[in-house]
């Protein structure tokens, strides 16, 4: 899978939006009625490096917020925070979750 973080500073801290992605996705255009998720034309959001699920699960814990799309990339994020995946957005069969740490 793909995982790519991105920082910037808010409040006088750097804070971390960890982007994760099954790799067969990125380049897909998902769609399903009026809800598209395009990871052809944004796949340079997701696209940082190549990780196995250990390295995925290391960014996630550290991360205030995380963008996830793929089975691989939410059966990382529920062994790395223990986030329930059936909450998860599907969109053509793939879920699709974002958690925000307040």
């Amino acid at each position: 899978m793909y995982a790519k973080v991105h920082e910037r500073m808010s409040a006088g801290r750097v804070v971390s939006v960890v982007a994760v992605c099954d790799q067969e996705l990125v380049g897909k255009v998902l769609k399903q009625g009026s809800i598209a998720l395009d990871l052809k034309t944004y796949k340079n959001f997701y696209c940082g490096e190549l990780v196995e699920e250990q390295q995925a699960i290391e960014l996630i814990k550290e991360a205030d917020s995380l963008n996830l799309v793929g089975e691989k990339a939410l059966k990382a994020v529920a062994k790395a925070i223990g986030v329930d995946v059936k909450a998860a957005k599907k969109i053509s069969g793939v879920p699709h979750l974002q958690v925000y740490r307040i």
